[in-house]
């Protein structure tokens, strides 16, 4: 199946053209161009340390991850050596979500369940938006920890197609979203989340909204509070059912053609995810390799896992 493939230039004008569903990486010196503030001698550098970390899997990280994860820490070079390996650690450490990816019955399902998109214009800044909602409103199958499975599989995917952004917005829909979903999730799955999230996902995070907020939104944000950094609850913004203040932040014609917008109506943003997924077993695959081996640490096992030693054994939260 073709589908369409939409890259963004240095200067922010899409590029739409169209390409088998495999993952194509994007040119690493397209992200010089982009941020002439990085160097190819600052990734060189970046590569010399990371192959002088032997629990890292510095053969399968490319210099393209190197300089998204660069651009992530506003070019710092200290905070890149820790949040690399933080993001790996995690990666390896998180097994619901990252170990062995592969396109099967559970992702199409949460795909099925759950809508994801990159939305393709930009913002202010020339930030990205990723938009997500339920499009099935069957609570019983709803499952939070495959859902992020599959929403990280199609982010890994974009983001070596589109490199580094100015910076991300989350924009969460909670449309058709009830008690019987938010009962569903566990503190597990929540805090990895979060923690992945604020400490080592490879973006500027600069914005994240609740659309069309429910009655209940404040046990939603009871549930997500503990684990929220205030740097993170500083750029939360929640908007009312029919709520015209989003528009400030996100114009209304770049959503889906169900929410009012000139993009592809859910339906179609769905297959196309599917088929992407669908078509990258080899990229999954390569992208596995890239998982650290914590007996290879210097000074020994991360504390990290300390914090997640719990893991598998989920308390289902009670929603009254």
């Amino acid at each position: 199946m073709k589908v369409e493939l939409i890259v963004v230039s240095s200067t922010g004008v899409l590029i739409r053209g169209k390409m088998s569903g495999a993952v194509t990486q994007i040119p690493i010196e397209k992200e010089y161009e982009k941020n002439p503030d990085m160097t190819p001698e600052d990734i060189k550098k970046f590569r010399e340390w990371l192959m002088s970390q032997p629990h890292l899997p510095g053969e399968h990280i490319s210099d393209l991850n190197l300089a998204i994860t660069f651009h992530s820490c506003e070019n710092s070079s200290e905070v890149s050596k820790q949040v690399l390996d933080l993001h790996y650690t995690l990666k390896t450490l998180f097994t619901a979500f990252f170990k062995d990816r592969e396109f099967d019955k559970e992702v199409e399902k949460a795909l099925n369940t759950v809508l994801f998109a990159l939305l393709p214009t930009p913002i202010d800044h020339g930030f990205r938006v990723l938009y997500a909602r339920l499009i099935d409103p069957d609570a019983g199958n709803f499952n939070f920890p495959k859902a992020i499975r599959a929403l990280m599989m199609g982010f890994d995917i974009w983001q070596q197609e589109e490199g580094t952004w100015p910076g991300f917005v989350i924009m969460i829909d909670m449309h058709l979203c009830t008690l019987s979903h938010v009962a569903k999730l566990d503190v597990m799955s929540i805090k990895q989340v979060l923690y992945f999230l604020q400490e080592c996902m490879l973006v500027r995070l600069k914005g994240f909204h609740f659309l069309n907020a429910p009655y209940f939104m404040d046990k939603v944000m009871m549930l997500l509070k503990p684990f929220m950094k205030k740097s993170l609850m500083d750029i939360i913004h929640i908007h009312q059912p029919n709520s015209e203040e989003l528009y400030k932040f996100v114009p209304k014609k770049a959503f889906p053609k169900e929410e009012g917008g000139e993009y592809k109506d859910h339906e179609t943003i769905r297959d196309e995810m599917i088929e992407r997924l669908k078509a990258n077993d080899k990229f999954f695959k390569t992208e596995g390799l890239c998982r650290v081996n914590e007996a290879l640490r210097p000074g020994g096992k991360s504390k990290i896992a300390d914090l997640f030693s719990v893991q598998g054994s989920f308390k289902k939260l009670d929603i009254d």
